[in-house]
């Protein structure tokens, strides 16, 4: 059955270079509406380089559409991938990309979490960690990336195994550039609580105001730290 799955999986996954991919046993750490899906696929699509570039001061409308953008493909792919998978007896769960900005502001206005962290599973999946203004960054492309997930009830074998702690070491870069300065220099792992280094309330309010000076709509979206990222950018940094 794991051949079968890393068959679908890398069949729909083109072109390769554009993704990364890893399975995660989830085993204890979703919510109950979860039950019985115990195991993730977790997949990132790289953003464009030249557009992310481009986010110096802050978010441009060419950013935003291309944010949106992938995150359309995201949930076009992970349907088809699932499509795939049930005709296979396998059963699935796709969990969206993002939420909302509506939902944001209400469903999870009082805790900014949502039912599931695509940046849980990546890093279960050995993908990459939580950097210090709270991005996923992989190892190959950085921040630079969307993630989705595929929960499963089909035990996953993970080709990697999970980080569990930060690879940011005393690199501050996203810190300084943060125009929220939502980040406190702590560094991430498994045991620390996203609020013991980042407030994610000064993060939503600054992209909010990015959202109505820069793009002159009501959305949430920054960028400035994913750009900034010395792991992200071409040169890149190197990390185990």
């Amino acid at each position: 059955m794991m051949n079968i799955i890393l068959e679908i999986v890398q069949r729909h996954l083109i072109p390769e270079e554009n993704y990364i991919y890893g399975f995660a046993d989830l085993t204890g750490l979703l919510q109950n509406k979860f039950t019985g899906f115990n195991y993730g696929i977790s997949i990132g699509r790289k953003l464009d380089y030249k557009i992310v570039d481009k986010v110096i001061n802050g978010p441009t409308p060419e950013y935003y559409s291309h944010y949106r953008q992938i995150n359309e493909e995201l949930a076009l792919l992970t349907g088809k991938i699932s499509e795939d998978l049930n005709k296979n007896d396998i059963e699935t769960l796709n969990i969206e990309p993002t939420v909302s900005t509506s939902e944001l502001d209400s469903i999870y206005f009082k805790t900014l979490r949502t039912d599931l962290s695509h940046k849980m599973v990546a890093t279960r999946a050995g993908l990459g960690w939580i950097g210090k203004s709270d991005l996923f960054i992989s190892k190959e492309f950085g921040p630079r990336l969307r993630l989705v997930s595929i929960l499963l009830k089909t035990p996953l074998k993970s080709k990697s195994k999970p980080i569990e702690i930060s690879r940011c070491g005393n690199c501050n870069i996203c810190v300084v550039v943060c125009p929220a300065k939502a980040a406190n220099r702590k560094l991430w792992d498994i045991t620390v609580d996203r609020e013991e280094f980042f407030d994610p309330w000064k993060c939503r309010d600054q992209c909010a105001g990015f959202g109505r000076s820069r793009l002159g709509i009501d959305a949430r979206i920054c960028g400035i730290c994913v750009a900034a990222c010395p792991v992200g950018q071409k040169k890149q940094v190197t990390v185990i």
